[in-house]
């Protein structure tokens, strides 16, 4: 855990499930393991700035940081792929569902659908 303290999203479709790439796998499998997952890297201010909004709700994240992780480079490259971009961090899952990246978490919270979403996965009870 992190914190001391609409439908932007989307599901993985099978075929990315069932890749044969271990990163891929490996990025699902983390996903997947708790209500809110941020991919994320301890240098960049996006990343702490997703971090924080979520802290600040009260919710407490899982982050996984790519640039301390041995696999993280390929975890990296496995997020580019997924979102078909090339700025793969912070990349956030809610109850396992792809949102997206800080412009699309930003979104989903100005536009109401965050909390829903956070609710739903059993991040935020109130």
């Amino acid at each position: 855990m992190y914190c001391e303290g609409d439908s932007w999203g989307f599901y993985l479709p099978m075929s990315l499930r069932s890749m044969g790439s271990d990163p891929m796998k490996r990025v699902v499998k983390l996903a997947s393991e708790s209500a809110v997952v941020i991919f994320s890297v301890s240098s960049c201010c996006m990343c702490h700035a997703a971090k924080r909004l979520f802290c600040g709700m009260g919710v407490n994240p899982t982050v996984y940081e790519l640039d301390q992780d041995p696999r993280g480079k390929e975890m990296e490259m496995a997020l580019t792929t997924l979102l078909g971009n090339s700025q793969p961090v912070p990349i956030v899952f809610i109850g396992g569902k792809l949102i997206g990246a800080m412009d699309r978490v930003m979104a989903s919270h100005i536009n109401g659908t965050l909390v829903p979403l956070l609710k739903e996965a059993g991040a935020l009870w109130l």
